[in-house]
């Protein structure tokens, strides 16, 4: 079970983590695991990002905004179907199903197996130099408005499904696949934080059912966590968004590597035990 304790620091560590390229879900598996927590679970980290989507759709709501309603009037209405806005509606609908598809067909998997620390650890370390190599080679040209397509957004609904696995990273993933297509770091960021709505709306509303069942978390301390985030990652993302317009990844790939190796080596020396 979760206590009131728990969820202020794990809250935290969600809206610090969500929107950086470092995965929420490692943060919130490892720290629970240092500290000597029983692992909160697929079902609670699910819910609690409902708090830092909260944050992001808040952040960009004139652009959500003009992407629902545009894309609801092309419906009906031929002329719209070539605006910005309406096709982005269905770059994020095709981008979301890459993740939809393999939630569900690894359903078991992403609740057990892939929150073992040593696969964690792994991909921190993998995934951090995949972003090291997209970053220094990325041309930082292509932006969303003139450039995606749904080619594209397939690229980037495939990377972001690499993030059921914790370690990956969500923004990371989508972002390195971004850079991979040569988009501005800006706007590869950008895009990860929007194909990421639907996908963790869905993937939470959907674990809310688990909520107060069996060795699920209690309602009160998840809404406090969930609140938490919403309020950190509201911070996070903004400040991430312009430092990434100036600055390189690398001193998150450092991050990365360092935890990755921190957590093998605690593993390896039986500090941690992989399913702790």
């Amino acid at each position: 079970m979760i206590g009131w304790f728990e969820a202020v620091v794990l809250g935290l560590v969600q809206g610090l983590t969500e929107f950086l390229p470092i995965s929420s879900s490692a943060h919130i598996r490892v720290v629970s695991a240092l500290a000597g927590w029983q692992d909160p679970g697929a079902a609670f980290t699910a819910v609690i990002q409902l708090g830092t989507e909260a944050a992001v759709v808040i952040y960009f709501r004139k652009e959500l905004w003009e992407i629902i309603s545009t894309w609801v009037r092309a419906l009906w209405t031929p002329a719209l179907r070539s605006h910005h806005a309406a096709r982005m509606g269905w770059y994020l609908i095709v981008g979301t199903l890459p993740i939809a598809i393999l939630g569900l067909a690894f359903k078991d998997s992403i609740e057990t197996a892939f929150r073992d620390l040593r696969l964690i650890g792994t991909t921190l370390i993998v995934f951090g130099l995949i972003l090291w190599f997209a970053d220094r080679t990325a041309r930082n040209k292509l932006t969303l408005q003139k450039n995606l397509s749904f080619t594209h957004a397939l690229v980037y609904g495939f990377a972001q499904s690499l993030a059921l696995i914790p370690g990956v990273s969500r923004s990371g993933g989508t972002t390195s696949a971004g850079l991979l297509l040569d988009y501005r770091r800006e706007e590869a960021a950008k895009y990860s934080f929007l194909l990421a709505i639907p996908a963790v709306l869905a993937s939470g509303l959907l674990e809310l059912f688990e909520i107060g069942e069996g060795k699920a978390p209690d309602w009160g301390p998840t809404i406090l966590a969930t609140v938490i985030s919403f309020i950190v990652g509201y911070a996070a993302v903004a400040w991430f968004l312009k430092y990434i317009s100036t600055h390189r990844f690398t001193g998150f790939v450092i991050y990365r590597i360092a935890l990755g190796l921190l957590i093998i080596g605690l593993v390896a020396f039986g500090v941690l035990t992989p399913n702790a």
